[in-house]
This record gives C-alpha cells, sequence and structure tokens, in this order.
C-alpha cells in the first residue's frame, strides 16, 4: 500500500516561485490546502517532516501535473490523498476535507484515523 499526495499546484521553479509569493502576500487565497498544511513558506513543515520520517507508511508525492502524467485515467478535485493498493486507487482525503483541516497536526491525526 502505497500514500499518493497530489498537492494543487503544478510542478516547475516559476511555480515553485509563484507559489511562495502567493503565500506570502495572499495565504488566505492560495488554492492548495494540503501545501499550506505541509510547507511553510519555503520549506517542509516541521511537524510533517517528522512525521513522514518516524512513519512506516510509503508515501509518493506529486504536483497535479506530475500526477496527471502518471495516472492520465483518474480524474479528481485537488488536492488529495489517495491509496494505492493492488493496482486499485482510492481516496484517503478529499479536496473538501483537506480544506477543513486547520492544521498539519489534525492532518496528521485524520491520516491515522483513516489507515
Amino acid at each position: 500500500m502505497k500514500l499518493l499526495f497530489i498537492y494543487n499546484a503544478n510542478s516547475g521553479k516559476l511555480n515553485a516561485l509563484f507559489d511562495a509569493g502567493h503565500k506570502l502576500m495572499s495565504p488566505s487565497t492560495y488554492k492548495c490546502s494540503l501545501c499550506a498544511l505541509t510547507h511553510n513558506t519555503f520549506s517542509e513543515n516541521r511537524s510533517w517532516k517528522e512525521f513522514r520520517a518516524e512513519s512506516n507508511l510509503d508515501m509518493e508525492f506529486y504536483h497535479k501535473d506530475e500526477f496527471e502524467t502518471k495516472f492520465p485515467n483518474v480524474n479528481m478535485t485537488y488536492p488529495a490523498i489517495l491509496k494505492h493498493e493492488a493496482q486499485q486507487i482510492s481516496t484517503v482525503l478529499n479536496a473538501d476535507v483537506l480544506n477543513k483541516i486547520s492544521n498539519v497536526e489534525d492532518l496528521i491525526v485524520r491520516l491515522k484515523l483513516q489507515l
């Protein structure tokens, strides 16, 4: 079983700079709640980084353009956390749920409860 984390952002340095600027100037309108939970403006959130390091979960992280290239037949709303197991993909936390989570600690609790 592998968890797939898909951010509502495209890959690339220019996109990363734009996203960082957006987080700095107008964080309340930033479109990726998953990114806002797991990353600070310029780096990964410390609590999230520790959770990932201590977890036995197999995790992969994608920007939406990368995910759509690798899984072209999966149609969804971003951000999302999915479970990939036995050639099947199922939703662990969808965009609506992620948008309501207010901090990384709550995200970690929700993930532990779902798995």
